[in-house]
């Protein structure tokens, strides 16, 4: 076990949340308007009565919002991963559905990290508890002896019942702690997840607002009847029409 080094890992936050930022921008360039159309309810924005401008920026909204959890929720990991490394020399796991594995205290912990408590369904929580066991039986082919213990990490929320029987449960600053060893870093590590924050989200809404404005267009010439009314009837085609 090394010594825990703030400094080290608030470096790594400051040096590696612009690629975030980044691949939030690269997201908005596969923002591709039928697709979408085809996967979202049209019955719900017609009980909305939004109007074409609103219902581009409903769509456009969505997929943000879906696409930034995904990214930075990548980032958060490899984040957890690098702090983990620096202090117990952690390593990213190349056994299927584990991100994390580490010795600490004769223990192999074995960690699947997910961004926030909430992460899953039923049918997902079954499948981490079966890569968890598939995992240790890995673990445990080539050491028979090895104690290896199983734990959902969660990058931010609480969970006051950590022992699920089966494995473990860490949320927030359990979470950071259980890897760094440290129980401040939870809070510690949020100033430097802000740096160039204002400048990187001007860029971005600039950026944003360029996409709008093209889909609208689109959506005007494809979607919309010569008044600018929305053509539900193309709508509905697209998004549930039987194909030929």
């Amino acid at each position: 076990m090394a010594q825990f080094n703030l400094e080290l890992i608030q470096n790594y936050v400051t040096e590696n949340i612009g690629t975030f930022h980044t691949k939030r921008l690269e997201s908005l360039g596969r923002l591709d308007l039928n697709k979408i159309i085809k996967r979202k309810n049209p019955y719900l924005f017609k009980a909305k009565d939004l109007g074409p401008a609103e219902m581009i920026k409903s769509i456009a909204d969505a997929f943000l919002s879906s696409n930034e959890e995904t990214i930075f929720g990548d980032w958060l990991e490899n984040l957890a991963i690098f702090v983990n490394s620096s202090v117990y020399s952690g390593r990213k796991s190349g056994i299927q559905g584990i991100d994390l594995e580490f010795d600490k205290e004769s223990i192999r912990y074995i960690v699947s990290i997910k961004s926030g408590p909430n992460w899953g369904n039923s049918s997902q929580n079954k499948k981490m508890l079966s890569d968890f066991k598939s995992a240790i039986k890995t673990l445990r082919t080539s050491n028979s002896g090895l104690r290896v213990v199983p734990v959902n990490g969660c990058c931010y929320g609480i969970d006051n019942t950590p022992d699920k029987g089966d494995y473990f449960k860490y949320c927030g600053q359990r979470f950071w702690s259980f890897i760094s060893g440290d129980d401040d870093l939870y809070r510690e590590i949020i100033i430097p997840i802000g740096h160039d924050a204002k400048q990187k989200n001007l860029e971005f809404l600039e950026k944003y607002m360029e996409i709008i404005t093209t889909l609208q267009r689109g959506f005007l010439n494809d979607f919309c009847l010569p008044n600018g009314s929305i053509n539900w009837n193309k709508i509905m085609e697209l998004n549930s029409g039987k194909k030929a």
